[in-house]
């Protein structure tokens, strides 16, 4: 078998060597695996380019492989080219009591740890959190969308709308739209980042775009500002928009590389932090500083200019305490 496995490598064979994986995988032969991904990425110091393989090797390790097997797919660190981050992708078939006693201390270990909360394990209050939010979700967050992982690669549709935030309306808004809107704009450099970073994904590695318009006014307002004034709004609950902010931050959008939920739920409660001016207070281990983050009042919004297919948030939110409204406008396409 080594000397097939050799001979593969030397002349470069990619198809055969595919199907080498594939029939290696399915004698669960892990072990073997191991030894393909660690030949094939050592491979490099004979010129042969072999990362497709040993990158090939390495997910279906971390997704298949018993738990003390699959945790070997963490050391090896060229990860640039795997579906999602493999914290996520251990945590599909594996359980936290399987992973955890083969898991070294680190943020490998921590970020498992969340993604292994996110689906309904419990996990030890003296675990390491990395991220520095609570591993667990708290009883007031959302059932956040979790990623499958199979051969084919990553698939995480976007949350479901319950049916009573589904219904659009403008009634009783238009009349609003012919007021004189001041020059309500506001310059809200953290707020903006915050946004821009949490999709950065979606921008910087596919073809999507985001802007931000920040006003001290109502939603209505900063759809006005935005260019949006006959755009149709409905109201939705924070943990709904909560679940929606970190799909987009967990995923890569059309073409970019997937961050994983637990990253998207970090993203998303440092947005709601950012917008509820409570950045200062980081951590937020409090409930009375979750609580602010809570009366955020969010609003989902459809414009006949904005696409509604693929992956896409439109969102605007309002913060009583402040006044403050922020129109959030985010699209990719597979185009």
């Amino acid at each position: 078998m080594s000397e097939y496995l050799d001979s593969l490598i030397h002349r470069v064979d990619l198809d055969e060597l595919v199907r080498y994986v594939d029939n290696t995988c399915a004698a669960r032969d892990f072990e073997h695996l191991i030894d393909i991904r660690d030949r094939s990425r050592a491979a490099i110091n004979t010129g042969r380019q072999l990362w497709p393989i040993a990158t090939l090797a390495n997910y279906r390790l971390a997704l298949y492989a018993p738990a003390h097997l699959a945790v070997r797919s963490l050391d090896d660190n060229a990860r640039t080219f795997m579906p999602g981050p493999l914290s996520e992708i251990l945590s599909v078939h594996h359980s936290w009591d399987e992973l955890s006693e083969h898991l070294p201390q680190g943020p490998d270990r921590s970020l498992v740890a969340y993604e292994r909360a996110l689906r309904g394990d419990i996990i030890a209050t003296d675990e390491t959190d990395a991220l520095d939010i609570p591993v667990a979700p708290c009883e007031w967050e959302p059932s956040y969308p979790i990623a499958t992982y199979d051969d084919d690669g990553v698939h995480c549709d976007p949350p479901t709308l319950p049916d009573d935030d589904y219904a659009f309306t403008s009634q009783s808004q238009q009349a609003h739209d012919s007021n004189e809107i001041d020059d309500c704009e506001i310059d809200d450099d953290d707020t903006v980042t915050a946004v821009r970073e949490l999709f950065s994904s979606w921008t910087t590695e596919s073809n999507g775009s985001v802007s931000v318009t920040v006003v001290d006014g109502s939603i209505r307002d900063a759809l006005i500002v935005h260019g949006l004034s006959d755009a149709q709004t409905a109201p939705i609950a924070t943990s709904t928009a909560l679940a929606w902010l970190a799909w987009a931050g967990a995923s890569g959008g059309a073409h970019g590389t997937r961050r994983g939920m637990a990253t998207g739920r970090f993203g998303a409660w440092w947005l709601s932090a950012t917008i509820a001016d409570i950045v200062d207070d980081w951590p937020l281990t409090d409930a009375a500083s979750q609580n602010v983050m809570t009366h955020l009042q969010w609003e989902r919004y459809s414009h006949p200019t904005r696409d509604t297919n693929g992956w896409v948030v439109h969102l605007a939110v309002h913060d009583p305490s402040t006044g403050v409204s922020i129109c959030i406008d985010a699209a990719d396409s597979a185009d």
